[in-house]
C-alpha cells in the first residue's frame, strides 16, 4: 500500500489519521502541492484529478479522494470502527464529515486562494478575508450542531473517534494556520483536545511529517 500525500494537506491529513487510528501501514510518497509536483505528467497520468491523497492499494489498485479511501479502509480493516453500528448514527457522523469535507473545505482549498489572488486579482487581505468568513460560517454551524446533541460526547459522537473526527481536527489545524481565533467554538476545540490527546493523530500531525519544510 502506498500513500501519495503532502504535510499540509487536509485532504491527506485525514487519511493519515484514519490510517493511524487503523494500525496500517503505508509507503509514503510525497507530493509538493506548492512546487506543482501535482501536475507533473507522471501524477497526472496516475492521478488524473491532480490532488492529493491517493492511495494504491496492495493490489494496484488507484483510490481517490479523502472520504472515499476512508471509507474503503473501514470496510477493509473494520477494527477500530470509524464508523458506529446503527444507520442513523452513521448518517450522523457523515453528515458531520460532509459538512467539513464539502461545505468548509473546498472553499478554502490552495487552489482556490491561489485563483482568487492569481486570476481574479484580489488582494491577500482579500483573499484572507474570504477564507476566514466561510471557516467561521461552517464552524459557527458545527458548534451549534456538537454543542446541542445529545449524541455529542468525549468526541464529535459518543466516546470514540470516528470520521468525523478526522475531518474536524484538520479543518482546526487549517484556521490555526490563518490565525482565526477559535474561542467562539468551544465544543470544537474541546473534541480536538480530546482527539490531540491520542497518539494516532498526534503522528498524523503536520508538524510530524517527513515532508514538513
Amino acid at each position: 500500500m502506498k500513500l501519495y500525500d503532502y504535510y499540509r494537506s487536509s485532504a491527506a491529513y485525514r487519511v493519515r489519521i484514519a490510517l493511524a487510528l487503523k494500525g496500517v501501514q503505508s509507503e509514503r510518497a510525497f507530493i509538493h502541492l506548492r512546487k506543482g509536483d501535482h501536475r507533473s505528467e507522471d501524477y497526472l497520468a496516475f492521478n488524473p484529478h491532480g490532488l492529493v491523497p491517493a492511495l494504491v492499494t496492495d493490489d494496484g489498485d488507484v483510490l481517490t479522494q479523502s472520504l472515499a479511501i476512508i471509507e474503503w479502509l473501514e470496510e477493509t480493516y473494520p477494527a477500530p470502527a470509524l464508523l458506529p453500528s446503527s444507520p442513523l448514527a452513521r448518517a450522523r457522523v457523515r453528515g458531520i464529515a460532509l459538512a467539513i469535507a464539502c461545505d468548509i473545505h473546498p472553499l478554502d482549498n490552495l487552489r482556490v486562494l491561489k485563483y482568487l489572488i492569481g486570476t481574479l486579482g484580489v488582494s491577500e487581505a482579500q483573499k484572507n478575508g474570504w477564507y476566514r468568513y466561510w471557516i467561521d460560517v461552517g464552524l459557527e454551524a458545527l458548534e451549534r450542531q456538537l454543542s446541542g446533541d445529545k449524541s455529542t460526547g468525549r468526541f464529535c459522537h459518543g466516546d470514540t473517534p470516528t470520521l468525523a473526527d478526522i475531518c474536524l481536527v484538520p479543518q482546526l489545524a487549517n484556521a490555526r494556520r490563518f490565525d482565526i481565533g477559535l474561542e467562539p467554538y468551544p465544543t470544537l476545540v474541546r473534541i480536538e483536545s480530546a482527539c490531540t490527546a491520542l497518539s494516532a493523530f498526534e503522528a498524523a500531525a503536520p508538524v510530524n511529517q517527513p515532508d514538513n519544510e
